[in-house]
């Protein structure tokens, strides 16, 4: 968790990330991601309301980084950026969670469940792999385990379909090529939910078809995982290691015709 106070909070991070922050209310979260000048991507967060002050729903292993990469741009901001280390993240779905913690709905998708935020251990039911299996299966990124620092587009992921881009809130870092990339039609591949038939291959194993690469493997658990994958490719039968995989496109996804 990272922790941004000040008066100006909400105008710091509005000129900086993807989303409206002024769309940050208490029971209410944003998912943003943080961009290079030339719009690849550096890092992605919920940003949720607790009083005065935004907290940042992270990656543990970006957090430091990303909290170095803010601090670069306070200028005269009245604002802080820090890290958070007391407080706990926890996922729950198939159900509004009863207990006392700051709650927002996953603003991706309805069965993406809810982000707690919290300086207790609370109890779970569930395992982390658990919450991986289901992510996956519905589409999400997560992190740098499927986006790639400073190559990574935004649109590739997901961004625009699950709410992790503002079109109406005026310039952000990045914000050029994001748009020119939705509005020329830009996009060439995608990353999407896989079946795996054999051992599921490691992150970055290249992805085959008729003898040629047409994708890159990043996360998997059991036999499901994310790739990005060509459009025209996700038609057909792909190998990836010793390993076979089926593209399996999400509801939520809009591709073109051709390639869904």
């Amino acid at each position: 968790m990272i922790a941004v106070e000040g008066e100006d909070r909400v105008s710091f991070l509005q000129g900086l990330v993807s989303n409206d922050v002024a769309e940050v209310a208490p029971g209410r979260a944003v998912w943003a991601a943080l961009l290079t000048p030339q719009g690849k991507w550096l890092a992605d967060f919920f940003i949720l309301a607790d009083g005065d002050r935004l907290l940042l729903d992270t990656e543990r292993d970006q957090a430091a980084a990303l909290v170095t990469r803010l601090s670069r741009f306070r200028l005269r901001a009245k604002v802080t950026v820090r890290l958070e280390p007391a407080l706990h993240v926890y996922v729950a779905w198939s159900g509004k969670p009863e207990t006392e913690a700051i709650i927002a709905p996953d603003p991706r998708l309805p069965d993406a469940g809810w982000r707690l935020i919290t300086p207790e251990s609370l109890s779970s039911t569930a395992l982390e792999i658990d919450w991986d299996r289901h992510r996956i299966a519905l589409g999400l990124p997560d992190g740098s385990r499927d986006l790639e620092a400073e190559k990574s587009v935004l649109l590739e992921a997901g961004f625009d379909e699950l709410s992790g881009v503002s079109w109406t809130k005026g310039c952000y870092m990045g914000q050029e090529l994001t748009a020119r990339t939705r509005y020329r039609g830009l996009v060439k591949r995608r990353l999407v939910p896989v079946s795996i038939a054999g051992t599921p291959p490691p992150p970055g194993t290249p992805i085959m078809q008729d003898g040629r690469e047409v994708g890159t493997m990043r996360s998997a658990r059991d036999q499901v995982g994310l790739a990005v994958l060509r459009l025209e490719s996700m038609g057909g039968i792909l190998s990836c290691g010793d390993a076979t995989l089926t593209a399996v496109i999400p509801s939520w996804m809009r591709l073109p015709q051709a390639a869904s």
